[in-house]
C-alpha cells in the first residue's frame, strides 16, 4: 500500500492523501491551497492528482481547505462517488458554488487589468460554477458510526471530529495480501467543550495515524476569557462610536460567534441598540443547514434549540445583497460586522477593513486560524497599513486575536486525544501544520508517548506494511523559487540613480505631465513602504 501526500504537508491548507492499494486507488480530502501566492499555484498543478484514475473520494469535512479542488478534479475527468457526512454533503455545496463564483470574478478581474495593459486576456478560472454543480450528484451521505464500503477490500467509517458540523475523523480498513491494516485520518480535530457540536470522538486502534497539527505549539485560552475579550472588543468600540468588524468564517465560526453574542446577550453584555449585521449570503445559508440537523449538534445546544433559537438576536440583520452591505459602511455609529472570508483574503470582508481599518476606536477581531501570506496573518503579526483594492490602508484599528474561539483543538487537548491510542507501535504522519510547529508537536509526542513521528513532505510517496518499519520513502525534490534580493536591489538602486541624471529634463515637462511622474514615484515609494511593514 502507498500514500502521497499531495497537501497540507509542511503547510496548513490543501490537504489530500492519495492512498493506493493492488486493487484500487482513491482520496482523502481534496483542498484548496490558500495563502502566498507561490503555494496557490499548486491549485493549478492537475497532473499530481490524475484526477481520471481516483476511484473516489473520502471528505472529513467541508471546509474549502479540504475540498476546494473537487470541481477541478470533476473538470479534469474525476466521475466517481464522494463520500462525506449528511451535514458535509449540503456544506460542501454551497461552499464549493461560492468557491466557484470567486473563481469566476477573480478571472473577469484579470482579464480586464490584462487587456488595461495591453495584454492578451486568456486568463481562466480555476473552475466555474458548471463545475462545482457538477460535484453535487457524486456525493454520497452517511451517517457517523456506520461502516461502508467503497471498494473491494476497503472498508470505512465515519466518527465525530468534534470540529464543525459534519467534520469527521475517518476510519479506514484496508484488506490486503492477507493482511489487514487501519489508517486513520484525524481530519481537524475540534476543541473540548466548544459550542454548537459535541468533543472529539475518541479512537483506540490504529496501525497508522494521520494527525493534524495546526495549533502543535500552543494552547487556546477558555471559553470563558474568549468571550470576556470578545465583550472588551466590543464595549471597546461602542464607547467610541466605531464598528467592530470580524472577518469569520462561514461555516462554524460565523455560527458560533452568532451563538456567543447570543451569551453576551443574555448577560446584558451586548448593548441593546447596537445592531449585529451578518454580512454573508454564504453564512446567512450554511446557518440553515446547522438549523436543519439539529441531530448533530451537542445536547446542550439541541436542549436550548428546544424552546430558544442561539443562532438569533433581537437585532441581528442578514445582509443578503450588495447593496445592503455597501449601506452597513454608510451608516454612522457602532455595529457588530460579521462577514468572510476568515482570513481576510476574499470576499465582503475587505470592503468592511478598507473602510474600517484607518479609524481609531475600531476593532477587528480575529477569531480563526490565518495562514501565512494572507493579509489576516499580517495584521495579526502587527503590519503598519495593509493594501486593499490596490490602495494602501494604515492600521489604527485596534487588533484583537481571540484563538479561543478556534474549532482546532490545542497543543495539550491534541496530545490528550493521542493518548487514548493502544498500540504503541503506530506510526503517526503529522499533516495540516506549518512546519515549525509540526516539529515542536513531533517532540512533544515521542517525549510523552514514545510513538514514532514523520513530517512527510509534499508530493512524498511512502510504502506503508502493517508492523514494519517503513519500507520506502520517496522524497520528489519540490525546488524552492530563487528569491534574487541583490539582483533586484541593485536594478532597483539602478533606475533611481538614471531617475536622478534625469531629474533636470523632468523639470522642463509641463505640469501635468510632471504631476503623473510624481504619482508613480509615490506609488513606487509607497510599495517599498509595504515591505518595511512586512518587516
Amino acid at each position: 500500500m502507498k500514500i502521497i501526500f499531495l497537501g497540507a504537508a509542511r503547510t496548513v491548507t490543501g490537504s489530500c492523501y492519495i492512498i493506493e492499494t493492488g486493487k484500487t486507488r482513491f482520496a482523502v480530502d481534496c483542498g484548496m491551497y490558500q495563502g502566498a501566492a507561490e503555494i496557490e499555484k499548486r491549485n493549478w498543478d492537475v497532473g499530481v492528482y490524475d484526477p481520471a484514475h481516483i476511484d473516489f473520494f473520502i471528505i472529513t469535512h467541508a471546509h474549502i481547505d479540504h475540498t476546494g479542488l473537487l470541481p477541478r478534479m470533476v473538470k479534469n475527468g474525476f466521475h466517481g462517488p464522494i463520500y462525506a457526512t449528511e451535514p458535509t454533503g449540503d456544506l460542501l455545496k454551497i461552499l464549493l458554488l461560492d468557491s466557484a463564483h470567486i473563481q469566476e470574478v477573480e478571472a473577469v478581474w484579470k482579464n480586464k487589468k490584462m487587456q488595461r495593459n495591453g495584454k492578451a486576456a486568456d486568463f481562466s478560472p480555476l473552475y466555474t460554477l458548471k463545475d462545482a454543480e457538477a460535484v453535487g450528484p457524486l456525493v454520497m451521505a452517511k451517517t457517523y458510526d456506520y461502516s461502508f464500503s467503497p471498494a473491494p477490500g476497503v472498508d470505512v467509517r465515519f466518527q465525530d471530529a468534534g470540529h464543525i458540523l459534519g467534520a469527521a475523523i475517518v476510519e479506514i480498513f484496508i484488506r490486503e495480501n492477507g493482511t489487514s491494516t487501519k489508517l486513520v485520518f484525524s481530519g481537524d480535530i475540534g476543541r473540548r467543550h466548544q459550542l454548537l457540536v459535541e468533543d472529539p470522538s475518541i479512537i483506540r486502534e490504529a496501525d497508522f495515524l494521520f494527525m493534524e497539527s495546526t495549533y502543535g505549539n500552543r494552547n487556546h485560552r477558555g471559553e470563558k476569557d474568549s468571550l470576556n475579550e470578545l465583550a472588551k472588543a466590543i464595549d471597546y468600540s461602542y464607547s467610541r462610536g466605531e464598528k467592530i468588524i470580524i472577518p469569520a468564517f462561514a461555516v462554524e465560526r460565523t455560527q458560533e460567534i452568532l451563538y456567543s453574542l447570543y451569551l453576551l446577550n443574555s448577560e446584558g453584555k451586548l448593548p441593546k441598540d447596537m445592531p449585529v449585521f451578518l454580512d454573508s449570503p454564504l453564512a446567512i445559508r450554511a446557518t440553515e443547514i446547522f438549523r436543519r440537523y439539529r441531530s448533530y449538534l451537542d445536547g446542550d445546544t439541541q436542549n436550548l434549540l428546544k424552546n430558544d433559537d442561539p443562532l438569533h438576536l433581537p437585532q441581528l440583520e442578514f445582509s443578503s445583497t450588495t447593496e445592503q452591505s455597501m449601506r452597513i459602511n454608510e451608516m454612522r455609529g457602532s455595529a457588530i460586522v460579521i462577514s468572510a472570508s476568515g482570513m481576510a483574503n476574499a470576499g465582503r470582508i475587505r470592503h468592511h477593513l478598507r473602510h474600517n481599518l484607518w479609524r481609531p476606536g475600531a476593532s477587528i477581531v480575529f477569531v480563526g486560524f490565518q495562514a501565512e501570506g494572507t493579509p489576516g496573518r499580517r495584521m495579526v503579526d502587527g503590519a503598519r497599513k495593509i493594501r486593499i483594492f490596490n490602495e494602501d490602508v494604515v492600521i489604527k484599528a485596534k487588533i484583537f486575536t481571540i484563538n479561543g474561539f478556534s474549532a482546532h483543538a490545542g497543543r495539550d487537548q491534541l496530545l490528550e486525544w493521542l493518548g487514548h491510542f493502544q498500540n504503541k507501535k503506530m506510526q503517526i504522519f503529522l499533516v495540516h501544520g506549518e512546519f515549525a510547529v509540526q516539529q515542536q508537536l513531533a517532540e512533544a509526542i515521542r517525549a510523552k508517548y514514545d510513538f514514532a513521528v514523520d513530517i512527510p513532505e509534499y508530493l512524498e510517496e511512502i510504502q506503508l506494511k502493517t508492523g514494519a518499519e517503513i519500507e520506502a520513502i520517496i522524497k520528489h525534490e519540490v525546488p524552492e523559487p530563487q528569491i534574487d534580493l541583490d539582483t533586484t536591489l541593485d536594478d532597483l538602486r539602478a533606475k533611481i540613480e538614471r531617475i536622478n541624471n534625469i531629474k533636470q529634463k523632468i523639470q522642463k515637462l509641463s505640469f501635468a505631465q510632471k504631476t503623473e511622474i510624481q504619482e508613480l514615484l509615490k506609488e513606487a515609494d509607497r510599495s517599498i513602504d509595504e515591505v518595511d511593514s512586512r518587516l
